[in-house]
């Protein structure tokens, strides 16, 4: 195994590389694009300038990501080789086209082909393995993968944004899914490492089913689009509340000296955030960009660089030791959501808050590019095959 992954390009031996190192320098393109579009840019997208930038933060940013992570995470729950070499590769370049047909292709059905065969192509190279070793606690982020997938299709069969709208919710419970598997872990391990007690780190099963539960029946709904809006609004709020609580529980607070761990908590709890101001939304108090900014330039934006930066670190042989810089980036992101929420409900002038947290975003990133790339397009430190 070691001389046949010798062979291939570092960027393509595992699916975190290529993939973390596209999903931050879309990030970095996504947001100055949109910006260019909004301002009556010569050029314009093959979507309508509004659909373009709403879809491609889930089809370039939040699915390069999730390729990344869950392709490299099967590995390593199943015990299997990696999809490397021109296999990956090849998903690689699918993802790619897709996001190129969807800025500069004339050829809707095509775009919409190459679009819509991603995720399936991601989830088939995951499945393999989970069914191979019956890992079937790992069906669930399959069949979330199902659902984004649907939302994607509905959108493009329709062109309505509220199949867009529920995959942002959707995506703001498969954060759920996954913080609650590595979030309480790696905070008791971490604590234990300290010489500290780690038993008040806990779960409640019923408040876990109540929590995902909860965010399926908000996506459905907003999937719908047929329920009155104050049962929505019901909706989202017990969501909100419930995801609120589960993080509390996790005592976020006692690892608030180790970035890597603060930031997933942080994470999760801009999912409550996200939860709960499409509460209000339902309620007519805020609109709906609110909302959909603090689960997209909140949520999405902190968990996936928080996670890229920590399984980077491991899957290269690293200690988990941020490098210089990073921990700027984590504050930056942070701030990029906060400053687009605060635009969204008029605290700060539109076009202040937007340039601003605009700017937060791109550098959030590029920090991340700029001393990731060396981690992301080298061979492991330690000589291992990865």
């Amino acid at each position: 195994m070691h001389s046949a992954t010798t062979t291939i390009p570092a960027p393509f031996r595992y699916p975190f590389r290529i993939f973390f190192l596209s999903t931050a320098v879309s990030a970095v393109l996504l947001i100055p694009l949109w910006l260019y579009f909004l301002l009556g840019g010569a050029l314009q997208p093959a979507l309508p300038a509004l659909h373009w930038h709403q879809h491609e933060m889930l089809g370039a940013f939040v699915n390069s990501a999730i390729a990344g992570f869950l392709l490299t995470a099967v590995c390593a729950w199943t015990g299997t080789r990696p999809v490397a070499g021109w296999l990956l590769a090849a998903l690689w370049l699918l993802w790619l086209t897709g996001r190129g047909a969807l800025l500069f292709g004339t050829h809707p059905w095509l775009a919409m082909a190459l679009d819509l065969t991603f995720l399936p192509a991601v989830a088939l190279l995951a499945a393999r393995p989970i069914v191979a070793k019956r890992q079937w606690r790992q069906l669930p982020l399959l069949a979330v993968l199902t659902l984004l997938w649907l939302c994607d299709l509905g959108y493009h069969l329709c062109g309505d944004t509220q199949w867009l709208r529920a995959a942002m919710l959707l995506t703001g419970g498969l954060i759920l899914v996954v913080g609650g598997r590595i979030t309480p872990a790696f905070s008791r391990n971490w604590l234990l490492q300290q010489g500290q007690p780690a038993a008040d780190i806990g779960t409640w099963r019923w408040l876990e089913a109540l929590t995902l539960a909860s965010t399926l029946l908000l996506v459905l709904a907003e999937a719908s689009g047929r329920l009155p809006a104050w049962l929505v609004a019901l909706v989202a709020l017990v969501a909100g509340l419930s995801a609120a609580l589960r993080t509390f529980l996790w005592r976020g607070w006692r690892v608030r000296r180790e970035p890597l761990l603060a930031i997933l908590h942080i994470g999760l709890l801009w999912v409550a955030a996200g939860f709960l101001l499409r509460s209000l939304a339902g309620f007519g108090l805020v609109t709906d960009a609110v909302w959909l900014h603090a689960l997209g330039a909140g949520a999405m934006g902190t968990m996936i660089l928080g996670v890229m930066a920590r399984v980077a670190l491991g899957h290269t042989g690293r200690p988990l030791a941020l490098p210089s810089g990073i921990t700027w980036a984590f504050g930056l992101i942070f701030l990029a959501g906060l400053l687009r929420v605060i635009a969204g409900l008029g605290w700060l002038p539109w076009a202040i808050g937007i340039h601003a947290a605009s700017l937060c975003w791109t550098l959030a990133f590029a920090l991340f590019i700029w001393r990731y790339f060396p981690i992301l397009t080298r061979p492991r430190i330690d000589g291992k095959p990865g």
